[in-house]
């Protein structure tokens, strides 16, 4: 970098913290706003993951199918808020053009450069401070009811082992000498060794953003409003308490992104992708490693706080209430898979995860305006944070970073 620059970042989530901490890092003055504690959304509300083999995109070729048999069914892991529909429309119809096999390929293309080094980009991120601690080196299992669910998810694997990913399959009495906490509904596991999770993705978020502020970033509880223009180049962010003057932006304020970038001239088609978790507390049992549970499409995760199971997909608007069934399929299938396992008590959680209809977020500079994206991850966000942070640090300091950006172009809807 050879010119500082006066940076503001929208958004405390894992893609602002990140952006801001690499940003200082490098010479910059940043200022983090957020009208929230860092992390409130979808960044501490998530299965803490760093899932590095999450490189099938969501559309695949098959998904179209899927989704009808899912639809109707209220036991299935997909809802859809019906009364959304007509505000969803558009981004279904693009949703379902790129469930190809072409633009699945890019797609994957896409995922496998942003998420492949999770592990070691959020290792990179907090060496040595207070927020390495929440780190934890583990395996991860694929649970499934029998070999036969392990074979039909064919497409999905076939993707993973390409790129490095080769699971170890386990069936029969050994997969609960493998993993105790499952029940005999479960006959088949595919594990993937040498991974890793967050043990409490909220104290994560918390320590991140006390990171930043002791390495000499400003952290600012504020929402922005509105971002101004001079002769085409940002030159402040309007906020609740006043203007912000700067010469650059990064705008990682997930789903709520969207707002602000038609201010900037585009029509981003972001969806509120709803996630769910019921989290456990004082659990009788605990995974020897993170659980991927393939009928219910949720993560169940050991946390220094509990037992965390998240995950499942309904689309709707971000700001409507929780639904019940979404957190009643949970319960069934923990009941089903885990019949031994006891709680004092589950924690309900739901937040909006913000999903573009290629499965690909949008990084890099708004035109010319001095505005960087830096969201869209949709369910991987914790996971590609550290990444999309490093990028964009990157750019601003006038680096190119040493992968392909094309696939997340921030004006590539416009």
């Amino acid at each position: 970098m050879t010119t500082p620059r006066s940076i503001v970042v929208i958004g405390a989530g894992i893609c602002g913290l990140a952006s801001a901490i690499w940003l200082n890092r490098a010479g910059h003055s940043v200022t983090l706003i957020d009208r929230d504690a860092p992390g409130a959304g979808a960044s501490q509300g998530n299965a803490g993951l760093m899932a590095q083999w999450a490189i099938v995109p969501v559309n695949t070729p098959g998904i179209l199918g899927t989704a009808l048999r899912y639809l109707p069914d209220p036991n299935a892991p997909l809802w859809l808020r019906w009364r959304d529909l007509p505000r969803l429309a558009p981004w279904l119809w693009q949703f379902a053009r790129n469930a190809n096999p072409r633009d699945a390929a890019r797609m994957t293309r896409g995922l496998i450069q942003l998420v492949g080094d999770s592990t070691d980009q959020h290792r990179a991120l907090v060496r040595g401070t207070r927020a390495e601690k929440w780190l934890a080196t583990s395996d991860v299992a694929y649970a499934y009811d029998s070999r036969a669910g392990f074979e039909a998810d064919a497409f999905g694997w076939r993707v993973k082992r390409e790129a490095g990913f080769e699971p170890e399959v386990i069936e029969g009495p050994a997969v609960q000498e493998a993993e105790p906490l499952v029940g005999p509904a479960i006959g088949c596991l595919a594990i993937l060794r040498g991974h890793g999770h967050v043990r409490d993705p909220g104290a994560y978020m918390a320590d991140l953003a006390a990171v930043f502020e002791e390495e000499g970033g400003r952290y600012l509880r504020t929402e922005a409003r509105d971002v101004t223009l001079t002769d085409g180049r940002v030159s402040a962010v309007l906020t609740d308490q006043g203007p912000l003057p700067c010469d650059r932006v990064v705008l990682a304020a997930g789903v709520w992104s969207g707002p602000l970038m038609r201010k900037l001239g585009l029509r981003v088609p972001l969806a509120a992708e709803r996630g769910y978790h019921l989290h456990l507390a004082n659990p009788s049992l605990m995974p020897r490693q993170p659980l991927m549970m393939a009928r219910g499409k949720f993560a169940v995760t050991p946390m220094a706080t509990g037992l965390r199971c998240a995950g499942t997909v309904e689309l709707g608007h971000s700001d409507a209430p929780p639904s019940r069934a979404p957190f009643a399929a949970i319960r069934r299938e923990i009941a089903r898979a885990f019949p031994a396992l006891t709680f004092e008590s589950a924690e309900e959680w739901m937040g909006p995860r913000p999903s573009t209809p290629d499965s690909l977020p949008l990084i890099g500079e708004i035109g010319a305006t001095g505005v960087f994206a830096a969201f869209g991850h949709q369910h991987v966000g914790l996971t590609a944070g550290p990444r999309t942070g490093r990028m964009v640090a990157d750019l601003i300091g006038g680096a190119r970073p040493n992968i392909d950006l094309a696939p997340y172009d921030a004006n590539r809807f416009g």
